[in-house]
């Protein structure tokens, strides 16, 4: 049974997550946003998603595009977790998987690091 969490408190876990990026990480972060939404439609199970361009795939025709997304889904989140413990830590594997996306670290080296 999924953990019961406001879409609030939730939100306040990602923010809590994000606080603990290293301030030179989140300084170089460029151009993106974090973001909360129920589920993905294609697939209802995945946790998070980044959506951008990758800041090592950058060239200098980067320009004037809205910024890159990274979506934590509440739902499947919730749907995998016992506790508020699981839950914060889920969150923030979450979080930092995505960000690790967003500076061009793939699937296999994530997973390789332990944070899959």
């Amino acid at each position: 049974m999924p953990v019961p969490m406001s879409r609030r408190r939730f939100e306040e876990l990602v923010g809590d997550a994000l606080d603990q990026v290293p301030p030179g990480l989140a300084a170089a972060m460029d151009n993106v946003v974090v973001l909360v939404a129920d589920r993905h439609e294609e697939d209802p199970a995945l946790l998070g998603l980044y959506e951008g361009v990758a800041l090592t795939e950058r060239t200098t025709e980067y320009a004037g595009v809205l910024p890159d997304r990274i979506t934590l889904f509440q739902d499947a989140i919730l749907d995998i977790c016992d506790d508020e413990d699981d839950v914060v830590h889920e969150v923030t594997v979450t979080v930092v998987h995505e960000i690790a996306h967003h500076f061009g670290i793939d699937e296999e080296t994530l997973h390789r690091l332990g944070w899959g």
